[in-house]
């Protein structure tokens, strides 16, 4: 399961990368439908600021 932690600084760059659109906006950061999420780990590759991680 990937999580987007509070190091986001709602870039972007990871909507793009998610084929199953799992990620949306949040309050103040991007975050991740668990349900939705293949758990590719192509967002956590693009992220500038290491926010996306496993958990």
């Amino acid at each position: 399961m990937y999580v987007i932690t509070d190091d986001c600084i709602s870039c972007g760059s990871c909507l793009d990368e998610c084929a199953a659109a799992a990620i949306s906006e949040g309050d103040g950061k991007y975050v991740i439908d668990a349900d939705a999420c293949s758990e590719c780990g192509a967002c956590s590759e693009v992220c500038a600021t290491e926010a996306i991680i496993e958990k």
